[in-house]
């Protein structure tokens, strides 16, 4: 699985869309786990979802 791909997903998770057909949540989990590049793009956009709530832009 592609990066490009995970982190797509990640974005859709994020905004409680459904991810593309193409990333299951068990595959997403399983590349979660051995790509620490695309865990801490996850946790940038959680800091970003969560600020931007903070400040009442969603």
């Amino acid at each position: 699985m592609h990066c490009v791909d995970v982190r797509t997903a990640i974005s859709a998770r994020a905004d409680g869309e459904e991810p593309p057909p193409e990333v299951s949540g068990a595959a997403l989990d399983a590349h979660l786990r051995s790509c620490a590049e695309c865990r801490d793009w996850e946790e940038r956009v959680h800091r970003l979802k969560v600020l931007t709530a903070r400040l009442g832009l969603v």
